[in-house]
């Protein structure tokens, strides 16, 4: 009976927390909101070392704050959410660890498919991003059936990067658009519609047509799915980018709180959104001037 009460008690405390927070989320509203947040999940391996955790717990700890995140994101209105998962050069750390990283990851991208789970809850679709190659099998499949699963979802989207770095994916988006572009040359010339176009006596504005612009690099990008982020936050205080969205981040907001990833909370967030819409219309107007 002590513990039904406990249990009823511990319900109707949460879903006050969860009215207030809706309430003060409505109050930010007012002014603009982030329309795209990136996180850089800094720390959970530190976190683990300082709470004596056992090697990976604190990639778990890690995960429920993620949770909890997406929930705000989603509850205040945001609709693209971009999270760093797994960099390339996270490769290089022990085998041991990037393989119990790689099964913690199949097991938590498995949980995405499930119709209890949060991206289902809101409606999100789900996007793998990077050298998707680079994964083992199991974890590419399940990525792939999450993709799938969730592919009719339109109310947000979540882009987990994954096996990523911002310089392979600016070189693969170079690559397919040379390809793309060498392609469009080799059907012109077949067909006697771009004859000549490469030789010394070609027309300038069809040489200059034919080049590689920078719509064709940006429609490559694995980011192509969302537009540049508003705010990018990172844990624990690092004010490096570390590879992450170097091509996508020139206009927005860097906030880095220093919190381990594990311990980020609701006033953080809260903050990032406040000091964002206070420098809101200096980061606009720099974004169209450029």
């Amino acid at each position: 009976m002590e513990k039904s009460n406990g249990n009823k008690a511990t319900q109707i405390f949460w879903s006050i927390v969860s009215f207030l927070r809706r309430c003060l989320f409505l109050v930010i509203a007012v002014r603009p909101i982030p329309h795209h947040i990136a996180f850089i999940m800094d720390g959970n391996r530190r976190y683990a070392k300082k709470r004596k955790l056992k090697e990976g717990d604190g990639h778990r700890v890690g995960f429920l704050a993620l949770m909890s995140m997406l929930k705000y994101c989603y509850e205040l209105g945001v609709r693209y959410v971009t999270i760093y998962a797994f960099s390339i050069d996270n490769f290089k750390r022990d085998p041991e660890e990037v393989q119990s990283l790689m099964d913690l990851m199949r097991e938590k991208i498995e949980g995405l498919i499930k119709e209890e789970s949060i991206v289902n809850r809101y409606g999100i679709k789900v996007h793998f991003i990077g050298n998707l190659k680079l994964l083992s099998e199991p974890v590419r499949l399940a990525a792939e059936r999450a993709m799938e699963a969730t592919a009719n979802n339109s109310r947000g989207v979540l882009s987990i990067c994954i096996a990523y770095t911002s310089t392979d994916e600016i070189v693969h988006a170079v690559q397919e658009s040379c390809e793309e572009k060498s392609d469009e040359i080799s059907v012109m010339n077949a067909s006697g519609a771009g004859y000549g176009l490469l030789q010394l006596g070609g027309n300038e504005k069809e040489e200059r047509d034919n080049i590689v612009k920078l719509t064709d690099i940006e429609k490559h990008m694995y980011m192509a799915v969302a537009p540049d982020p508003d705010i990018l936050i990172r844990t624990s205080g690092e004010t490096r980018l570390s590879n992450f969205l170097l091509w996508q981040s020139a206009h927005c907001y860097l906030y880095s709180p220093s919190v381990l990833w594990p311990e980020i909370g609701f006033r953080h967030f809260a903050w990032a959104i406040l000091s964002f819409q206070r420098s809101y219309f200096y980061l606009d107007r720099k974004r169209k001037q450029s």
